[in-house]
């Protein structure tokens, strides 16, 4: 009698299954591209889900050129700024910091996340190999988010010569950049942020196996054996109870669906689309800032800060817009 196979429950790629050690993800590689010099990176804050029509972008598809219905998140992206330019050289051991300049004025709420610099802003090196800027967020413009400490991260300046980049990212010092320095509409990102965590869950709930058979003894939601006798000890491969969520997870591919920015109307500033959906986002509220569209779901409950960045291993093609026929505004609290 052959021998019974079926597919493993949960993935060996996603251990070790703990706690992300912060809320604030890490991007850890970085594409080349062509065009530029430009950023490579931007952060926003995930205020919740709605859906819309569009006019299917797809050429292939059975429904291209018809309205298709379309789920889509809804990243705020206030300005950033930038705060420093930072430079690297590059040998056989990776990068190494060469050197970085800064602002010279700098954001009190800079000061509640770490000592900044009040003196020196630092030096440029006459060699480098890559070109980083030091942006972070302004939650104090997000009504949503309960807190003014901004979130900082890295951003690569890419495209173009090494010396174009280093221009590119000085001219940016001390200003405010916009997420349409970052990608437009019809374009991929990858988006990196914290998984909502779950606490402490047991093994189906953590890895999906199946139910025993209600003959069992004494328990249905365990698994049936930790493992052969030999060799004799538990190995780490055996689904067992334990942290469940907060992990940090990269979504490959997301296409941008729309991009909103505020327009002047009679002297005034307002978004060129209204988003908030009646009585607000569930847990979140209002979205008073631009706002992106992503298509699909983004991990990570409402308020979670998330990462943006140039796809690294896109293989669709970009589209140079898409057209938008309705978007639901209704209440996402079931009235």
């Amino acid at each position: 009698m052959g021998s019974a196979h079926h597919p493993r429950r949960g993935s060996m790629a996603y251990y070790h299954r703990k706690r992300a050690r912060s809320i604030v993800p890490r991007i850890r590689t970085w594409p080349e591209i062509e065009d530029g010099p430009r950023i490579q990176g931007f952060a926003g804050y995930k205020a919740g889900m709605t859906h819309l029509l569009t006019v299917d972008w797809r050429k292939k598809t059975t429904t291209a050129g018809q309205e298709i219905w379309t789920p889509v998140t809804v990243i705020e992206v206030p300005p950033m700024k930038v705060v420093a330019v930072r430079f690297y050289t590059r040998d056989m051991y990776g990068l190494h910091s060469a050197g970085e300049v800064w602002a010279e004025e700098l954001d009190e709420d800079l000061r509640k996340r770490f000592p900044v610099p009040k003196k020196s802003r630092g030096r440029e090196p006459e060699e480098f190999d890559e070109v980083r800027i030091i942006a972070y967020t302004q939650p104090r413009l997000v009504s949503g988010i309960p807190k003014k400490v901004p979130d900082i991260m890295e951003i690569r300046v890419g495209g173009g010569t090494i010396d174009a980049r280093k221009e590119y990212a000085m001219n940016l010092l001390g200003k405010e950049i916009k997420f349409s320095d970052f990608k437009s509409e019809g374009k991929f990102v990858d988006v990196v942020a914290i998984t909502k965590g779950k606490g402490f869950q047991g093994h189906v709930k953590r890895f999906g196996v199946k139910l025993l058979n209600h003959k069992n003894r004494k328990h249905r939601r365990m698994i049936g054996t930790l493992g052969p006798w030999h060799p004799d000890w538990v190995r780490y491969t055996v689904p067992q109870a334990g942290q469940t969520g907060y992990h940090q997870r990269t979504e490959y591919n997301k296409r941008i669906i729309k991009y909103v920015d505020f327009v002047e109307e009679n002297g005034e500033k307002k978004l060129e689309m209204e988003i908030t959906p009646e009585g607000g986002f569930l847990h979140y509220g209002e979205v008073r800032n631009p706002y992106v569209l992503i298509h699909g779901s983004v991990p990570g409950p409402a308020k979670r800060l998330v990462k943006m960045r140039d796809p690294v291993r896109q293989v669709l093609e970009d589209v140079d817009s898409i057209e938008v026929t309705y978007v639901s505004r209704e209440s996402k609290q079931g009235v």
